[in-house]
């Protein structure tokens, strides 16, 4: 009885059953998109995409994004722009011209996105079906050519007979956990095994993760984040950005530890969708109010003022809390800013910050101002109200009614991220199957010999360091028990 292995992990041997590298599928389609396709099949295009995306996302961080909202108003993007001419100079006009100041919304970013997540489907697209033949249909009988040359081959004869050989090979691949497929022709017994044969799907569920992940982006770039959604106790806001949801905050509650630390936030929200209520709960800083794909986050809180508004008329034109949710620059007056419906006046109400005194506002006192909305450098009325006692300031007549508190709350609409979380755990899965489960292939031919059987056994490896000791402890086993 004879045996031999070699073990060449740079050999060029072919796997039987993979196509040359980079060759794509027989598409049924003409020159042109036949260059298409391969063009998006190609891995030097994904990585330029993807090298040219995160340029972008590089001058997005790097240049001052335009606020959302800000280009549909004319005047507002021109004030934008006047400011960046400050910062940027001549540049301005140049990164205008190329939609730099919005690079996420650019046409650039878009067709990124979109090309990067074709070439990723077209990747799928092209690897799947090999990657399903050799699960299921593998090519039981290996040639000549590859059992002599592959990356892992050994040769083992041993004194029984074909079947009696070719049922050792069965059985010693078994006990390493391998499916085996078996065939008899003329030139003897072909045996194919494999484990882990869905372990390289890991890649298509990876590429698809990954469209998902940029899908959700692209949904996400429709939603909206509002950090500064202040409700004051009592009062009812609307949501805006597109919705028709209001929200209510009914009571709030701050509690400490005895060291004074914060032991919990809790507000108690009403929402209404379209003025009829929808949902009603407490919530915490780590415990969200989500209604559709709109999430309420408790955020801080602070001082309010109930202000009663009235016109000329001694109609009642606003009556709800306002949130000091400002400070001054020297930290001493808390701000806040009611919009007079159907004006064109700016009303900001001040009063002193906890802890902190002012020579001009004493306690139970607001100072408020009205401005003009076309100029809000002089105002057009000052005056320190007195709690409970109307005051006539540029036509209107104030109530400071009384203080409260204010909940500060993150309002966020994020449409794409279920897709991005989706995205998250499927591009794990691929992970996992990839590198814990990588798929091993192994062909077998036994021939009759005049002593006895000749067993051939080959496999090809590719960055599987740990398969060549099992492959060893195969021809091992073969040996140990053709005898």
């Amino acid at each position: 009885m004879s045996t031999s292995l070699r073990g060449d992990a740079l050999s060029a041997a072919q796997d039987p059953l993979d196509e040359p590298e980079g060759r794509a599928l027989s598409l049924p389609v003409g020159d042109v998109f036949e260059r298409l396709w391969h063009l998006l099949i190609s891995m030097r295009t994904g990585l330029a995409l993807m090298l040219f995306l995160g340029f972008l996302t590089f001058i997005g961080t790097l240049l001052t994004q335009v606020p959302a909202g800000t280009q549909a108003v004319p005047s507002a993007y021109a004030d934008f722009l006047d400011a960046m001419r400050a910062k940027y100079g001549g540049w301005t006009t140049v990164f205008d011209a190329l939609g730099l100041f919005a690079v996420f919304s650019s046409i650039w970013f878009k067709a990124t996105l979109v090309l990067l997540t074709t070439s990723i489907l077209a990747c799928s697209i092209n690897r799947a079906p090999r990657l399903w033949r050799q699960a299921v249909h593998p090519r039981i009988a290996a040639s000549p050519a590859f059992l002599d040359h592959a990356p892992l081959a050994g040769y083992v004869a041993v004194p029984i007979a074909v079947d009696h050989a070719a049922e050792v090979v069965r059985a010693e691949l078994k006990r390493h956990h391998f499916r085996t497929l078996v065939t008899t022709d003329e030139d003897g017994v072909a045996i194919f095994a494999d484990r882990f044969r869905w372990g390289p799907f890991g890649t298509v569920i990876a590429h698809l993760s990954l469209i998902l992940i940029l899908g959700g982006a692209v949904l996400g770039m429709g939603g909206f984040r509002n950090t500064d959604f202040a409700v004051a106790i009592g009062s009812t806001v609307p949501v805006g950005n597109g919705t028709a949801l209001s929200l209510k905050a009914t009571d709030f509650r701050d509690l400490y530890y005895e060291n004074g630390s914060p032991a919990d936030y809790v507000s108690h929200l009403v929402l209404y969708d379209n003025g009829v209520q929808v949902a009603e709960r407490d919530i915490r800083v780590n415990d969200p109010l989500r209604y559709g794909d709109v999430t309420f986050y408790q955020s801080f809180f602070g001082p309010a003022a109930d202000m009663v508004v009235k016109d000329s008329t001694g109609k009642t034109v606003f009556d709800q809390g306002v949130p000091l949710i400002w400070g001054s620059n020297d930290g001493k007056k808390s701000i806040g800013q009611l919009t007079i419906p159907g004006s064109d006046l700016v009303v900001y109400v001040i009063g002193v910050a906890s802890g902190k005194s002012d020579a001009t506002i004493k306690a139970g006192q607001l100072q408020v101002e009205v401005y003009s909305s076309a100029n809000q450098t002089t105002p057009i009325g000052l005056q320190v109200v007195d709690e409970g006692k109307p005051a006539t300031i540029a036509g209107l007549d104030f109530t400071f009614v009384r203080e409260r508190q204010f909940t500060g709350l993150i309002v966020a609409r994020d449409p794409g991220a279920l897709f991005v979380w989706a995205g998250a755990l499927a591009l794990v899965l691929g992970v996992i199957l990839v590198f814990l489960f990588p798929s091993r292939r192994i062909w077998a031919r036994v021939r009759g010999s005049g002593t006895g059987s000749d067993v051939y056994v080959a496999a090809a490896t590719r960055h599987d360091m740990g398969f060549e000791s099992t492959f060893r402890a195969l021809i091992d086993g073969v040996q140990e028990k053709g005898r």
